[in-house]
């Protein structure tokens, strides 16, 4: 049997393969954040697929920190009823799930009252388009954050991810290329993680130490001054030192030219997959604890390599599972056939108009199938 089907455990948490669906922004709650019937059917279609371990969306833990429309939430009590159908439906279908807590910091959209906000003022043609934060307003989120968590723990899921990648509010706190402070929250790298801390002792603090607290964290920015990954390393020590339990690798930010989080072109070779291998590998030199890696996995036998070979202890897939819920699945049955995902990123221009997440290819050849059987009828 491969080791990716192994079981394994996570501070208590029994997961039945190696494969974690990660993080991604699915477009379908209610507009106000609450799980409605079509997030639910994702949710379930995901179980279904087999992944071990599911995140889910990132869900904004204030009104400020929403990055999207129909984002799911967790910013109020009144949340919980809809999110514990999240945990039951998984659970139903044989998986686990854990919530991906997160704000958006400057990138909120700034919906109603609720202005964007990070490290550092941000001024674009001399308009300001987001306001550095008041320690004030540092204290108040690090507080939402422990809210939230003990929301998922009152709604079933069974752990949560801090958010502290890909240019969000935790991470543009650790990187230097957002961050300009000349307070305890800015300057030397202590300084900057200690937003971060904070949040992750929050959250220890109420939801207790055997409830699994993952983390998922940029390798590196890929920009000028940005964070580095021996930068990363150090911060994840800092993590490990105070007891989280697991930390997902990905890279990159929004504003990273070619090298944004999710890239295109992953297809086109093998050799473009597993593209944070090489900090990993590093990662693995210093940090004890368990390592999820994400980043461009389409093949079987890549995924099996970076296990087997000690990089990763489990591997995350984002894009390839948006167009097949059910890889994992297929996999684990024998089919090992690379990935119909072609990293084109046209799911996430769905995103931008504003409809739910879905495979723009897998839409239009269904579409196209569709056209012919009718008419074939005729």
């Amino acid at each position: 049997m491969s080791r990716l089907f192994e079981s394994t455990t996570i501070n208590g948490m029994n997961i039945k393969n190696r494969f974690v669906r990660s993080a991604t922004h699915e477009a379908m709650a209610d507009l106000d954040g609450r799980v409605n019937d079509q997030l639910l059917a994702c949710m379930a279609q995901l179980a279904l697929g087999e992944a071990g371990l599911i995140i889910t969306g990132h869900a904004h833990v204030t009104m400020e920190g929403q990055a999207g429309p129909r984002q799911m939430g967790i910013y109020s009590d009144v949340m919980i009823e809809s999110l514990k159908q999240v945990a039951s439906v998984v659970h139903e279908h044989g998986s686990l799930v854990a919530v991906q807590l997160a704000h958006a910091g400057k990138n909120g959209i700034g919906k109603d009252e609720y202005s964007p906000m990070g490290p550092s003022d941000v001024i674009v043609d001399s308009v300001k388009k987001a306001s550095a934060m008041t320690v004030n307003e540092i204290e108040r989120t690090v507080s939402a954050f422990g809210d939230a968590a003990e929301r998922a723990v009152k709604s079933g899921f069974d752990a949560v991810q801090i958010h502290a990648a890909h240019g969000y509010l935790l991470s543009q706190f650790l990187s230097g290329y957002y961050n300009l402070r000349d307070d305890v929250y800015g300057g030397t790298l202590e300084n900057r993680a200690k937003f971060l801390v904070q949040v992750y002792e929050e959250i220890r603090q109420r939801v207790g130490k055997s409830f699994p607290v993952l983390v998922k964290i940029n390798s590196e920015d890929f920009l000028e001054g940005g964070i580095t990954v021996n930068e990363t390393i150090k911060v994840c020590h800092m993590l490990e030192d105070r007891g989280i339990d697991a930390i997902e690798m990905s890279g990159g930010t929004f504003e990273s030219g070619k090298l944004i989080p999710s890239r295109a072109g992953t297809s086109k070779s093998e050799e473009r997959e597993a593209y944070y291998r090489k900090a990993a590998e590093e990662f693995k030199k210093n940090i004890k604890i368990p390592l999820i890696l994400v980043g461009g996995f389409l093949s079987f036998n890549i995924a099996e390599e970076v296990v087997t070979s000690g990089f990763t202890d489990y591997v995350a897939l984002s894009r390839p599972l948006i167009r097949e819920p059910d890889l994992v699945k297929r996999w684990a049955a024998g089919d090992r056939k690379k990935a119909s995902c072609i990293s084109c990123n046209k799911c996430f221009s769905t995103l931008a108009m504003e409809e739910a997440l879905h495979c723009a290819i897998e839409k239009k050849e269904s579409l196209k199938k569709e056209k012919g059987a009718n008419h074939d009828s005729k």
